[in-house]
């Protein structure tokens, strides 16, 4: 209690952000938050969003304010949706998401990460962030006869529309954006009723060229963005240090 009136002001404590959140709460951010401000960030986060301690927790060891405040973000947002929206849809993206509660296997291809991510659904809306409302996944709809499915789609509470995700296993590339820009229009026509705001499309890629990831939005009439996603967490070094390499495998059982 001394290190935390330490701190901050008497002013500071009664804030709203502070004094919302509980004192185990607290205990949490001055064990694993050393920076005042980000301290005073995720305390509103928590506030904001109702997290219980343990969800505190994994959003700052999962690196959540680097993720979603300083994390440069590749998308069109500002030039094609109006204020606050863009704003908002920029503050709701993360770089990159980590859904460590899929367990990584050497031949996945998407359908085994949207399976993964639909069995575990709060996980993933937890991820995902604030406002989130699952609606399906490979979700289909009808475009001049012919049937086409979307990955996962989702309504979004706070940006009021919907948000449809392609997941894709390799590489970004150009083609994607035109793909999801198509899916979009489609959304748009069928599904979007008068009040709800365009639609926005996130391409979740193992990896991405940003440079290429820029030049491919900048045409591009849709509002998408583009960010890589991890399905587990790294190996810590030491331990990654004691285990054998691929090659040393191969060595030793003959091929």
């Amino acid at each position: 209690m001394a290190k935390f009136a330490g701190l901050f002001t008497a002013d500071e404590i009664v804030q709203e952000a502070l004094a919302q959140i509980t004192w185990y709460h607290h205990i949490a951010l001055m064990d694993k938050v050393k920076d005042r401000e980000l301290y005073l960030w995720y305390a509103h986060k928590t506030a904001e969003n109702g997290w219980s301690r343990n969800v505190l927790v994994h959003q700052i060891e999962s690196g959540l304010y680097a993720r979603q405040v300083t994390a440069e973000k590749i998308n069109n947002f500002e030039d094609r949706l109006p204020s606050p929206q863009s704003e908002l849809a920029i503050q709701t993206m993360k770089d990159p998401y980590i859904f460590d509660f899929i367990p990584f296997k050497e031949d996945m291809i998407e359908r085994d990460i949207e399976d993964a991510m639909v069995r575990d659904v709060t996980k993933l809306l937890l991820e995902l962030g604030t406002g989130f409302a699952y609606v399906g996944h490979q979700y289909h709809l009808v475009v001049g006869g012919e049937d086409f499915y979307l990955d996962l789609l989702f309504y979004n509470l706070t940006l009021r529309c919907y948000v449809v995700i392609e997941l894709k296993t390799g590489e970004f590339k150009p083609e994607y954006a035109g793909k999801l820009n198509f899916y979009l229009s489609a959304v748009d026509s069928q599904l979007k009723k008068e009040w709800d705001n365009p639609s926005i499309g996130l391409l979740l890629c193992k990896s991405k060229n940003n440079v290429i990831a820029e030049y491919s939005l900048r045409d591009i009439s849709k509002p998408i963005g583009v960010s890589e996603y991890r399905v587990t967490q790294e190996l810590p070094i030491e331990l990654e240090k004691q285990l054998p390499s691929v090659e040393d495998l191969k060595t030793r059982i003959g091929m």
